[in-house]
């Protein structure tokens, strides 16, 4: 008989978040944009998907702050960085080398440059069912950011 608890975890794993098809980006990363809010230039070091779509890491002045795509005018202006482009790409399925007891493929759900290095956001833990009521439970911690060495491709 197959365990049907560890089939559903596995395919919450690899399932995208965001449907079918992954949402462009409103801005490339590394790009130069202009948030509204603070009325600021910045570049964009990291994006990350969320339950209400996909969330910017910008830097300005040396100071990171999270936005929504609304909140950003890009200029189409890449900044040059002498390390490597990110290894893993968004929506890219991966092996998590410390996955624990669950299923070690993953979808990547984010990337940030953070202190000159690439970071990818996996989910590392699967929601829970409550006992009462049958209700799906999601933590807000339920996302990781790992290195590429904690991932490995998929070969298929």
């Amino acid at each position: 008989m197959t365990n049907l608890v560890q089939n559903l975890e596995q395919c919450w794993y690899i399932s995208p978040p965001w449907g079918q098809r992954i949402p462009p980006l409103l801005v490339s990363l590394l790009e130069r944009v202009y948030v509204k809010r603070v009325k600021a230039f910045g570049y964009c070091c990291g994006v990350e998907w969320s339950s209400q779509g996909w969330k910017y890491e910008i830097n300005t002045c040396n100071d990171n702050i999270t936005v929504w795509g609304s909140e950003l005018i890009g200029t189409g202006n890449l900044r040059s960085l002498p390390q490597e482009k990110p290894v893993f790409r968004l929506g890219e399925l991966v092996e998590f080398r410390f996955h624990g007891d669950g299923p070690p493929v993953r979808i990547v759900q984010g990337i940030q440059l953070i202190n000159d290095s690439w970071f990818y956001s996996i989910e590392w833990m699967s929601p829970a069912i409550s006992e009462k009521g049958g209700e799906v439970l999601t933590s807000k911690d339920s996302i990781a950011r790992v290195t590429d060495y904690d991932l490995e491709r998929v070969r298929l």
